[in-house]
């Protein structure tokens, strides 16, 4: 086994505008109330359980009246030092991608953009397994935003597409753990997506469905270390038996817009075309 070359330097939002404001997925529902407090203190411990696990972070200014911009995931594809920015296909999060694109040129980014009419949610919708990328697409991405990603950054890019809505991101699905392994949730995709990534990944580890219902897919590797929403024994002993810590970082109040720990975080260090030279 060799450890993810990425996943050690992120970029966050704190939640000072964080609310459930619209819906634009299963999960979210207006009826519902965020405790803020209770969201600051659960991104708080994320923050605290990246660093402990040696991650650095860093942060984006959060914009009042962006509710989901502390949901990083979904602001760009990064590769080195180029950065695709996002174009969100809901109207509500669209302004965005603007916030975030400054934020990569004002560190030293080469922007590049997305054809007029193709939709990318950043990391999201795209995480790299081995030397290619890996792309979910249908319901806020779309495949011709994969295909644009492709050409814009020279890479391999595998589309699959997410049909479950429950699962409306890729990161919801799919975690790259090492070089060989993986958390998947197969029903998320279609038969060719399962195929693509049963081609892809040599030991898939199949989450069970309450272990996907509770987004245990949606964690962040650093390392040796598994940083999970949520857990079972079941998977834990899993981990645990591959070499793993694992780690469970509650964020509740962010599971309320189907948002979990990946979501949170938008990994900085992802550097493919270095890798594939």
């Amino acid at each position: 086994m060799s450890a993810l070359a990425w996943g050690r330097r992120y970029l966050l939002c704190p939640p000072d505008h964080y609310e459930v404001a619209y819906e634009i997925n299963p999960w979210m529902h207006r009826d519902v109330s965020v405790d803020a407090d209770a969201a600051r203190r659960q991104w708080d411990g994320l923050v605290t359980a990246l660093a402990e696990a040696g991650a650095a972070v860093e942060l984006i200014e959060p914009v009042a009246g962006l509710p989901d911009m502390v949901f990083t995931a979904n602001g760009a594809a990064v590769d080195g030092w180029r950065c695709v920015q996002s174009r969100f296909l809901h109207p509500e999060r669209g302004p965005e991608a603007e916030h975030f694109g400054r934020w990569f040129a004002d560190h030293g980014y080469e922007i590049r953009h997305l054809p007029p009419t193709a939709h990318l949610e950043g990391a999201g919708d795209v995480l790299p397994f081995g030397r290619r990328l890996l792309g979910g697409y249908r319901s806020r991405s779309d495949f011709a935003g994969q295909t644009a990603l492709a050409q814009l950054l020279d890479l391999e890019v595998l589309p699959v597409e997410l049909v479950d809505p429950r699962f409306y991101h890729l990161d919801l699905s799919f975690c790259p753990l090492d070089d060989r392994r993986a958390l998947v949730v197969p029903e998320a995709w279609d038969r060719y997506g399962r195929q693509v990534v049963e081609a892809l990944v040599p030991e898939p580890i199949v989450l069970e469905p309450d272990e996907a219902a509770s987004f245990c897919a949606n964690a962040v590797v650093v390392g040796s270390t598994v940083l999970l929403p949520a857990s079972t024994s079941r998977l834990d002993g899993v981990l645990r038996g591959l070499g793993f810590d694992v780690g469970v970082v509650p964020v509740g109040e962010f599971l309320k817009a189907g948002g979990g720990v990946r979501c949170l975080t938008l990994a900085l260090d992802v550097s493919l075309a270095e890798t594939a030279s």
